[in-house]
């Protein structure tokens, strides 16, 4: 096994091990939690998600990355960045706290003055660990995330879950939050063995803002249109109506946010690697883009297929109005990795200027479409994200045509076939949630005939027997050191 694939492989083991216990734990605890609040409560943080989001990017100021691309990362470097992100960490919390006011009156939303204040503590203790989680990156070591993640989520959930099983109703999730914050930090302080230099560099901080002042550019734009969504609908409509669209957008972020964002982490420090050799790097790129699709496009159809039946399942009959942006916004998110695999590719060439340029011209576009899309309500501000998305992968892919002759149609061969063998495997799973069938059943027999579908349809491709081989060698693996321990 060449040393690029099994960093590949270690890699997106615990980075998806971190992500999903993260997102798995809160999930799963979410659900307990969903049983027992109400849509409005998760519509106040809605609200709010505009704006720690805004707060965060500027927290991380793209210097994450910038350390991660760096050849030579020093611990002058490394220091430099922490300082200063702890210098914007509190100036992020004080424009929060500031602004918190201003926010409530807003959304005419009262409770919002006092939520987002300590919701904003997280911007605080975010930036304590930039660094140690930069550097840990470098180092494709996923595993001590792993640990962190996995405890802090475990513990604040527990803590979620008593509060809000004792009334204290959108503050069991706000102290949820912080808690888990709070506990990932300090547990990456204690794994990281890193301890910061007391010095800060102008000609470090020069050189990796030169890199970072465009991404954070770029990833500013991106956090506003990721959230404006929320934004708008806690706007214009209820919070019952923003409690339902975020329910279902989390459900679907559940599978695609988080593959897509294993993904990013683990393919930029390994494609940065190899930044030098174009020949190898597209190589590599084009087989992340198709193996990513192949297990995507799959979970994202069969999740929007089997919709109905699994939000009873899970949430009961109260949340059924969040079925609808469930379904719409898989097909949304369903191409996000694509769009972002591009542009990692613009940054291990370090065409942060590209990024930049490409952001700007995208998410006037997006903004412009969510604009128009408000007076015909929720389900099409949802569409509208269909639609961006397809202009967004256009876009994205001219450069990379451009610098690498890797345009849009060539990127469309290499992931079409996956995305029609999903509708079709998954055509049966939707046809039967729409008979009057148990929900249990119903998500079971559809689950089970999509997976056999899909595996038999796609026999014959590469890359799913390259998974098959993987699995069945995990399996054998397991089985003979259980024999051996026998």
């Amino acid at each position: 096994m060449t040393n690029l694939k099994r960093d590949s492989l270690k890699g997106i083991k615990w980075s998806a091990v971190e992500r999903f216990s993260l997102q798995g734990i809160q999930f799963l605890l979410g659900l307990i939690m969903a049983r027992i609040l109400m849509p409005k409560d998760y519509g106040i943080i809605g609200m709010l998600a505009i704006f720690i989001a805004i707060g965060q990017s500027f927290v991380d100021c793209g210097f994450s990355n910038a350390l991660i691309r760096k050849k030579d990362c020093s611990e002058e470097d490394c220091s430099t960045v922490f300082f200063f992100n702890i210098v914007v960490g509190v100036v992020a919390y004080l424009c929060m706290f500031a602004i918190a006011p201003l926010v409530a009156s807003f959304f005419q939303e009262p409770i919002l003055k006092d939520v987002l204040r300590v919701l904003a503590i997280n911007l605080f203790l975010n930036s304590l660990a930039v660094v140690q989680r930069a550097r840990m990156t470098i180092a494709i070591d996923f595993k001590s995330q792993a640990i962190a993640t996995l405890v802090s989520a475990l513990v604040s959930g527990g803590v979620g879950i008593y509060l809000a099983y004792t009334g204290y109703g959108v503050w069991s999730l706000v102290i949820q939050s912080v808690l888990s914050t709070f506990l990932n930090v300090l547990i990456l302080w204690v794994l990281s063995h890193w301890k910061p230099l007391f010095v800060f560099s102008r000609t470090s901080f020069n050189s990796l803002f030169a890199y970072g002042s465009k991404i954070l550019a770029a990833g500013l734009l991106h956090t506003v249109y990721v959230n404006m969504t929320t934004f708008v609908v806690g706007k214009f409509y209820t919070p019952q109506d923003l409690g339902f669209y975020t329910r279902g957008q989390q459900i679907a972020a559940l599978p695609s946010s988080n593959v897509t964002l294993i993904l990013q982490r683990v393919t930029f420090p390994i494609l940065a690697k190899i930044q030098d050799d174009d020949e190898r790097l597209i190589k590599v790129y084009r087989k992340y883009v198709s193996m990513s699709s192949m297990g995507i496009f799959f979970l994202m159809v069969l999740l929007a297929a089997v919709a109905k039946p699994l939000v009873v399942v899970l949430l009961t009959q109260k949340w059924l109005d969040a079925v609808v942006f469930l379904q719409i916004v898989c097909f949304a998110m369903m191409f996000d990795h694509i769009n972002q695999i591009n542009l990692n590719l613009l940054q291990v060439k370090g065409r942060s200027d590209l990024f930049l340029k490409l952001e700007i011209v995208k998410k006037s576009i997006s903004f412009a479409i969510l604009f128009a899309s408000i007076p015909f309500g929720v389900v099409a501000i949802c569409l509208s994200k269909i639609l961006y998305t397809q202009i967004a992968i256009v876009i994205n892919t001219y450069y990379t045509g451009k610098l690498f002759g890797l345009g849009y149609l060539k990127q469309w061969s290499d992931f079409v076939k996956y995305l029609i063998i999903s509708v079709l495997a998954c055509s049966p799973a939707y046809a039967l949630s729409l008979l009057d069938v148990e929900p249990l059943a119903s998500l079971f027999l559809g689950g089970l005939s999509a997976v056999v579908f899909y595996v038999v349809l796609l026999r014959n491709d590469e890359y799913m027997q390259e998974a098959i081989r993987l699995v069945l060698g995990k399996i054998k693996k397991a089985k003979d050191e259980s024999a051996g321990e026998d």
